[in-house]
């Protein structure tokens, strides 16, 4: 049995339902594959937050990765402008909340750091603005006294993880796309369309999104083409519910920490502590398998978590969890056409929560043909052609 789609989307993770949403809209015919169920993996597994300042773990691996970082601060600007309509586009309740959010500084060194971001970020069109630590205090009564400053942009915040995938696929089902569960891709070949083996039925695509996360390079793999992205497992943490505390999100660029209060009154605490990622039957690494914890992660995000936000201190911990997502070898998400194989587009690699409705919206224009140029130009520095050396004997 085939089926017939213009365009089928391998992963029904944010970015994936997004896409599906984007290109259903267009009047495009679309499939989402999912080898297990929509938000399985880290779309399902992040904490939601809005975060468009320029990330601590691209300060603190050098100055070319920080420049390099501020040059994406321009999909930052765009993603602020989607979130902004996002709830009224879907008719869906997303529980967006965006009081704006605090990257702070205990340390000298720490300051410094922080200049310099918002030095990169106001040249990129933020509105981010540096403020000594008690204009922090008044902002964020909750803040420790150690807080000596803090970079503030009042167009972050966070959103809900479990809501967002649904929405874009509800609406995108309401408009004709299909999905399909536990349709695992076996194997790609390329004619003069796409033939994609799942579960047994053949469908036949003009084009194809590969937005599956971590699992990524294995769908790339079946297409014969390298994709460098790399798992990494992470830990989050959550305390009891409690009154009202937290409205922002809150980060630090001296700590690994980035915290905020859900909706039903949770603190979610986490910011890049590792956990251990688990080997498959064939040695590698297995972003199907459950990362397993390491207790230094929990304490040490929970002692960073008491530091900033003294309260945190007299709550329970209520849960932690691991989860697995995938960077590449410059941190920077891979979104884009692949040039070895037109017609192929791939969309993973961090920051997918809060820029996978721009990298949707954009990869759908590429894929539709629809103000490619402009869409081109804007993901110019997260295209794959910055890896298209690996492809060189492939495809």
């Amino acid at each position: 049995m085939s089926i017939r789609v213009d365009v089928l989307v391998i992963g029904a993770g944010l970015v994936g339902a997004a896409t599906a949403w984007h290109c259903a809209r267009a009047g495009a015919t679309v499939l989402v594959a999912d080898a297990a169920h929509a938000n399985a993996g880290a779309s399902g597994q992040n904490a939601g937050s809005l975060h468009f300042q320029i990330e601590r773990r691209f300060l603190e691996n050098g100055e070319r990765l920080a420049e390099d970082a501020s040059r994406i601060t321009a999909l930052s600007r765009l993603a602020i402008d989607d979130w902004d309509g996002l709830e009224m586009a879907l008719d869906a309740d997303l529980h967006v909340r965006r009081e704006g959010g605090l990257m702070v500084a205990e340390l000298p060194e720490e300051l410094a750091l922080l200049e310099t971001k918002v030095v990169r970020e106001q040249e990129a069109g933020l509105r981010t603005r540096l403020i000594d630590g008690d204009e922090a205090r008044r902002i964020a009564p909750y803040l420790s006294p150690d807080i000596i400053a803090a970079a503030f942009l009042p167009d972050e915040g966070h959103a809900d993880p479990r809501a967002v995938t649904p929405a874009f696929l509800r609406a995108a089902r309401m408009l004709g796309a299909e999905v399909a569960y536990d349709a695992p891709v076996q194997a790609i070949r390329k004619r003069q369309r796409f033939e994609v083996e799942l579960s047994g039925e053949t469908v036949i695509a003009d084009r194809i999104m590969i937005a599956a996360g971590a699992w990524s390079p294995r769908i790339a793999a079946l297409a014969n083409l390298h994709l460098p992205l790399f798992p990494v497992g992470l830990t989050m943490n959550a305390t009891e519910r409690v009154a009202p505390i937290v409205p922002h999100l809150v980060q630090h660029v001296g700590r690994r920490l980035s915290l905020k209060q859900t909706h039903a009154g949770n603190i979610l605490i986490g910011g890049g502590w590792p956990s251990r990622l688990r080997l498959g039957a064939d040695g590698a690494f297995d972003p199907g398998l459950r990362p397993d914890p390491l207790p230094a992660s929990r304490d040490g995000n929970f002692r960073a978590a008491i530091a900033t936000v003294p309260a945190i201190a007299d709550m329970n911990l209520l849960r932690s969890w691991t989860g697995v997502t995938a960077i590449s070898a410059d941190q920077l998400p891979i979104v884009g056409e692949m040039q070895r194989m037109p017609g192929l587009f791939v969309a993973a690699g961090g920051s997918a929560f809060t820029l996978g409705p721009t990298f949707a919206r954009l990869a759908a224009r590429q894929m539709l043909e629809w103000d490619r140029a402009e869409a081109d130009e804007e993901l110019a520095i997260i295209a794959p052609a910055r890896f298209e050396h690996l492809n060189g004997f492939m495809g």
